[in-house]
């Protein structure tokens, strides 16, 4: 079993920055990707950014530019750097991480907000 805590949700407005934290504990030598989803009301889960355990980035298209995925291997942890965030970033942000075997684990979300 892994476990997921994200952290670092918040209000801001438009333009400014943010930075989501996701910290995992557990069963962590079986993590291979992790990943960033967002979720809006009344829309669908939606992949953000993911890093492999190599360092290998891919980010969504709305996002390319603005957001920076990180992984530090020794805390555990995986980063979302968000700048020059819109309103249509607003979301619940998911962490996720993929193990080698098995379905994926998923953290309780953080919520973003970007006010006009």
């Amino acid at each position: 079993q892994v476990q997921l805590v994200e952290s670092g949700g918040g209000l801001v407005q438009t333009g400014g920055s943010l930075r989501l934290s996701c910290a995992a504990s557990g069963s962590i030598f079986s993590i291979t990707t992790m990943a960033w989803y967002r979720q809006a009301p009344g829309k669908q889960r939606e992949l953000v950014a993911r890093i492999s355990s190599t360092g290998s980035t891919d980010y969504a298209d709305s996002v390319k530019g603005r957001f920076t995925i990180s992984r530090d291997n020794a805390k555990n942890t995986v980063y979302l750097q968000m700048n020059s965030l819109k309103p249509g970033d607003t979301a619940v942000y998911y962490c996720n991480a993929l193990p080698r075997m098995g379905l994926a684990y998923w953290g309780q979300g953080t919520q973003v907000t970007v006010s006009s």
